[in-house]
């Protein structure tokens, strides 16, 4: 009588069944069984499931961050306005930057910055325990710890979404990491980037919790503090009160009642970071709508492209050059591409982001998505700025993580195949080569 296990017993038979019947095979197998039921085996399982090695991917992304970082802007401001906050004050007493750009000298003899002050709350307790010269002292590790948290939030936020496979959730970190102007603002640092690193760090943070628990109060307050870190991230408001609709139904009284009642708690998160804004604005300026950006220091030909307005459609050709057309000049020598340090179009820095195109356009998610990136960079084309220096388009980092997270929801339906990881060799040698120039552009 065949045991219950034969193979023949359902007429199938495998390939493994006849390789362990031909000589040696069974060794092999059996050896290989005994690997991988040891503790290195387990051990080494363990460390491949998705949340132990989003860690390891965090971790590696730091220790890259960090041996890339380094380049000293001069531009501390966030830490010393955290140990300004500290004291009670709003603004800076003779920093050591005083006769630089995007600064407003005070009748009290302060010097304020206009720079959103969230970042500098982020960094408060940290003040506590060093000096705002220590803190600049190592503001590359700092920076570095941040991005490659972004990182790890990145990888959460796919796992929340569905993204199962280990290469489709790295291809997510490293598009994200390094193959935007992440790594560029890392590498850079200064007031003007850690910002950035900040606010993609609240953004995915709120997304997080809209594509898992959905609590609206938190979500507001991450909105909030997003808001206090880049103004335009509040424009995805809309698209966060949207998501609080899908598991409710207007079509009767209880669903409806259900949403009003998220959507008051996700103002009620919103409304302090809002009211902090004019109130630190009306205790600098006395104004609550002027936040220094109309009287800052500037270079003469900067000032005369802000005297169009702050906000205005004369500033929009050359914002959409910058985001979608501007391209670097070919040279005949390494690193063979050099940019002029004003723009570079994100379909050559960022091209694994075309992967966003191929959502479901079916799903109300989708089309979520695509209008908060579309809404948050209305006022980043608008903006007179420009965000020089620098490698790609940094203003769009307000928008990339809604991109990435039409990339998940791709990536949650099928795989990256082998155009879209070439599509991110292409990024991650452009950006890689952005490292190079960070040391030599000024």
């Amino acid at each position: 009588m065949k045991p219950a296990g034969d193979p023949s017993l359902s007429g199938r038979v495998t390939v493994r069944d006849i390789a362990g019947r031909l000589p040696g095979f069974d060794r092999v197998s059996s050896s290989a069984t005994r690997a991988a039921s040891s503790r290195v085996g387990r051990v080494f399982a363990w460390l491949t499931r998705p949340v132990p090695l989003g860690l390891i991917a965090t971790a590696a992304a730091a220790f890259v961050f960090w041996h890339t970082a380094g380049f000293d802007a001069g531009r501390p401001d966030i830490f010393y306005l955290s140990q300004a906050f500290l004291h009670g004050q709003a603004g800076l007493l003779a920093p050591p930057w005083s006769g630089a750009n995007d600064v407003i000298p005070g009748l009290n003899g302060l010097d304020y910055v206009p720079f959103a002050p969230f970042p500098s709350i982020f960094f408060m307790p940290l003040m506590l325990i060093i000096s705002p010269q220590t803190a600049h002292q190592y503001e590359p590790v700092i920076n570095s710890i941040l991005a490659a948290i972004d990182i790890g939030l990145v990888w959460a936020m796919a796992r929340r979404l569905g993204v199962e496979r280990r290469r489709d959730l790295i291809w997510l970190g490293l598009l994200l990491g390094f193959s935007t102007a992440i790594w560029w603002v890392t590498v850079r640092g200064g007031v003007w980037h850690t910002g950035h690193l900040i606010a993609t760090m609240l953004t995915l943070l709120a997304l997080i919790e809209t594509f898992g628990r959905r609590r609206p109060l938190l979500i507001g307050l991450l909105l909030g503090a997003a808001f206090l870190t880049r103004p335009p991230i509040l424009l995805a408001g809309p698209f966060f009160a949207f998501v609080l609709t899908f598991d409710r139904s207007i079509r009767d009284w209880a669903g409806r009642r259900a949403i009003a009642r998220d959507w008051v708690w996700l103002v009620i998160g919103v409304l302090p970071s809002i009211a902090f804004f004019f109130w630190f604005n009306y205790i600098r300026f006395g104004s609550p709508l002027d936040s220094g950006y109309l009287e800052a220091t500037l270079p003469s030909w900067l000032a005369v492209v802000r005297d169009q307005g702050l906000f205005s459609v004369s500033h929009l050709p050359q914002n959409w050059d910058y985001f979608m057309l501007h391209t670097p000049t070919v040279i005949p020598d390494f690193p063979w591409i050099r940019p002029d340090g004003l723009g570079m179009s994100i379909l050559i820095t960022s091209p694994g982001l075309l992967l966003s195109l191929r959502a479901d356009w079916r799903s109300r998610l989708s089309w979520g998505l695509a209008g908060a990136f579309v809404l948050v960079m209305i006022p980043v084309l608008l903006y007179y700025g420009g965000g020089w220096l620098q490698y790609g388009f940094r203003y769009a980092l307000d928008a990339v993580p809604f991109a990435v997270a039409l990339c998940a929801t791709v990536l949650a339906r099928r795989r990256a195949g082998i155009f879209w990881w070439l599509a991110l060799a292409v990024g991650l040698a452009v950006n890689a080569v952005g490292v190079y120039w960070a040391y030599q552009l000024f």
